[in-house]
């Protein structure tokens, strides 16, 4: 996905709310300062979207590879991870006011050539590699912002494991690792953005 480059600096600021206009919508709430003329949106990409309150998980939905318009892959998975995560209970409209988005844009998966788990693990970049791990049909990923939660590689790796279904110590010589890097933007970092921008305006 190519990128406007007078826009390349905002990208949050034209993603966060199209997330949040495709959660509040649903819900009859309406939205200002939705954009969806950019070229760069109609381009394919692939997105993660996350809801959080009070700094706690509320709703997490993505596309690992692109396969549709950008703008309409972060408004499917804003819509999921608000609705459809099957960790939670549906977002209800008494939520909204307390529910913070963060968008992550995906890089393209490379895969990781290794031998053995100890390999694997010695190649990976703490705080910067999203991870997919996939084994057969078990297959889980963590973004890079997890790392802040799990910052050692082992520790990290083991609760992939489990995401996807297996035990922490599991491993085989068929497990297949991909990474990639994001670029994400926060709701409250766009919105003192725009408050700092507005008090330079009076």
């Amino acid at each position: 996905m190519t990128t406007d480059p007078k826009v390349s600096e905002n990208l949050g600021k034209v993603l966060i709310p199209i997330a949040r206009e495709a959660i509040s919508k649903p819900l009859g709430k309406s939205v200002h300062g939705v954009v969806e003329d950019f070229p760069w949106l109609h381009e394919m990409g692939a997105s993660f979207v996350t809801l959080t309150q009070r700094q706690q998980l509320r709703g997490c939905i993505g596309t690992l590879e692109a396969h549709r318009p950008l703008v309409l892959d972060v408004k499917a998975n804003a819509y999921a991870a608000a609705f459809r995560d099957p960790r939670f209970l549906p977002l209800t409209a008494a939520e909204l006011e307390n529910t913070e988005i963060e968008v992550s844009l995906l890089s393209v998966m490379q895969p990781l050539q290794f031998a053995g788990e100890y390999d694997a693990l010695a190649q990976l970049q703490p705080g910067i590699d999203g991870v997919v791990f996939e084994y057969g049909r078990y297959r889980g990923t963590f973004l890079p912002q997890v790392w802040e939660q799990l910052p050692d590689v082992n520790t990290f790796m083991a609760h992939l494991k489990h995401k996807a279904g297996l035990h922490a110590s599991f491993w085989d010589e068929e497990v297949k690792l991909y990474r990639y890097t994001v670029s994400k933007w926060k709701e409250k970092d766009i919105s003192k953005e725009v408050e700092v921008l507005a008090a330079d305006e009076k």
